[in-house]
């Protein structure tokens, strides 16, 4: 009897999409950090796509929404972990696409270039977990 309740139970848990899912608490940690950034983006989107014309990025005034709506979605895919090799290929071309472009600090000096160059290593960091999650979500897609 002990079998059948633990193969019914592993039935419905083959249902859970998030059964093989990194830890809850490790995907809202970093999508709160996402979040943040995301929401922070459009507060200050006249300001980004400034940076980004400056940066010489093309068509910044629907570039930067477009990325910043991108990584907003995307985090929802890795903390639901809904769609995760999906939402985690987003956040890869994201920091891949956005850290060099716009976190150039070895072309800055002074408070500019050390403010940068944080921003540029936390990225560095963000896309790290980014390649874990979509390692993790690949190997689900295998079982």
């Amino acid at each position: 009897m002990a079998d059948e309740t633990d193969s019914e139970s592993a039935d419905v848990a083959g249902d859970d999409p998030g059964r093989d899912a990194p830890s809850l608490l490790g995907r809202s940690l970093y999508g709160g950090v996402l979040a943040y950034m995301a929401i922070d983006g459009f507060k200050n989107n006249d300001k980004r796509v400034a940076v980004a014309e400056e940066k010489g990025v093309p068509m910044p005034a629907v570039t930067v929404p477009f990325v910043t709506g991108m990584l907003f979605v995307a985090n929802l895919g890795i903390v639901l972990w809904r769609l995760p090799r999906a939402a985690a290929g987003a956040l890869v071309v994201f920091f891949l696409g956005t850290t060099p472009a716009i976190h150039d600090f070895w072309n800055m000096e002074g408070k500019e270039r050390q403010s940068n160059e944080i921003n540029f290593l936390k990225n560095l960091a963000l896309l790290g977990a980014a390649f874990v999650f979509l390692d993790a979500a690949s190997e689900g897609d295998e079982e």
